[in-house]
C-alpha cells in the first residue's frame, strides 16, 4: 500500500527540478492525487496502460472535463511514469482528445483605447497599458520587477515566461513616461506593480480593473486581460510586423501558435475581394 503524501512529495521535487511553474506543478499534483486515490490498494507502478485509459475514460464521462483538462490530466500522469518511474516516452500512449480550433477575440485599436480612457487610478493605468504594451500574460506582468524595466535599452525583460523562457520586449516612449509617474507616486520596492502591502500584486485585483474598463467604455466582447495580449499580437501583425519576430515577441515555441494571429487580422482579410463584389 503506497503513501500518498510521499509519492506527491517526489512528484513536486521531479517538477521542480525540471523548472514546471507553480500553477503547473499544483495541477499536475492535484490530477496525480486523484489518479493515486483511484487505486489505493495498488502501487501505480503495477498499473496497466488498459487501466489508465479505463481510469481517464471514467473521469472525462462521469465529470464533463473539458478538453484542455483532460490533456493536462494526460500530461500529469506521462510525467509520472516517464520522468518519475524514467519509463520509455513510448510505453505510455494514450489517445488524445482531439483539439478544438477557436479564434482568439481581439479588441480593434479604437476599443483598446476606449477602455484605457476608463481608468482614472494612475497605477491602474500603468498595469493595463503595460499589459497591452508589451504583450504580456497575466503571470508575467506579475512577476515583472522594477529591474526588468531597462529605460537605457528601451526593452522590458520578461522572466518567469511560459516554459520558464525569458524574453525581451521593446519598451515604448510613452509606456516609460507612464511607468515613470507611477513609480514617483507609489514608490514600488521590489516587483514593479506591489499589493497594498507589498508583495506581488494579486491577478484577481488585475482581472477586476479589467472587467470595470470594459464596461464602462460599453465593450460587448469578453474580453479578458489575455485579449490584451492577443490584441498586441494582431496590432503588429496588420502594422506589417514579420509572424517570426511576432514569435519572439511572444515567447512561442512554435510558429503554428503565432499563425493564429492570421486568422483574425482584419487588415489581412480585408485584402480579400469577395466574389460577390466581381458580378454585381
Amino acid at each position: 500500500m503506497k503513501d500518498v503524501n510521499v509519492f506527491l512529495s517526489v512528484v513536486r521535487q521531479k517538477l521542480v527540478l525540471r523548472g514546471y511553474s507553480v500553477s503547473t506543478i499544483q495541477g499536475y499534483s492535484q490530477m496525480l492525487q486523484l489518479f493515486a486515490n483511484s487505486f489505493p490498494e495498488r502501487e501505480l507502478s503495477t498499473v496497466s496502460e488498459e487501466e489508465i485509459k479505463n481510469f481517464l475514460l471514467h473521469q472525462v464521462s462521469s465529470r464533463n472535463l473539458s478538453r484542455s483538462y483532460q490533456n493536462q490530466m494526460i500530461n500529469a500522469i506521462k510525467f509520472y511514469y516517464e520522468h518519475v518511474l524514467g519509463r520509455p516516452r513510448t510505453y505510455y500512449n494514450l489517445d488524445r482528445p482531439r483539439k478544438v480550433f477557436r479564434l482568439p477575440i481581439v479588441l480593434s485599436p479604437t476599443e483598446v483605447k476606449n477602455i484605457l480612457s476608463q481608468v482614472d487610478n494612475l497605477k491602474h493605468q500603468a498595469i493595463l497599458q503595460t499589459i497591452y504594451g508589451c504583450g504580456l500574460r497575466l503571470s508575467e506582468l506579475i512577476h515583472l520587477r522594477i529591474k526588468d524595466i531597462d529605460s537605457q535599452r528601451m526593452i522590458v525583460i520578461i522572466k518567469h515566461g511560459k516554459g520558464a523562457k525569458d524574453r525581451i520586449v521593446p519598451l515604448s516612449e510613452k509606456l516609460l513616461k507612464l511607468l515613470r509617474r507611477y513609480y514617483l507616486a507609489y514608490r514600488p520596492k521590489e516587483y514593479l506593480f506591489e499589493g497594498q502591502f507589498g508583495g506581488k500584486y494579486g491577478k484577481s485585483s488585475v482581472q477586476q480593473i479589467l472587467r470595470r474598463a470594459r464596461k464602462a467604455a460599453g465593450i460587448q466582447k469578453n474580453a479578458t486581460v489575455h485579449t490584451l495580449r492577443h490584441s498586441y499580437a494582431t496590432h503588429l501583425l496588420e502594422a506589417g510586423t514579420d509572424l517570426r519576430y511576432i514569435q519572439v515577441l511572444l515567447g512561442h515555441n512554435s510558429s503554428k501558435t503565432t499563425e493564429i494571429y492570421t486568422h483574425v487580422s482584419s487588415t489581412h482579410i480585408k485584402r480579400i475581394s469577395s466574389p460577390l463584389d466581381a458580378i454585381t
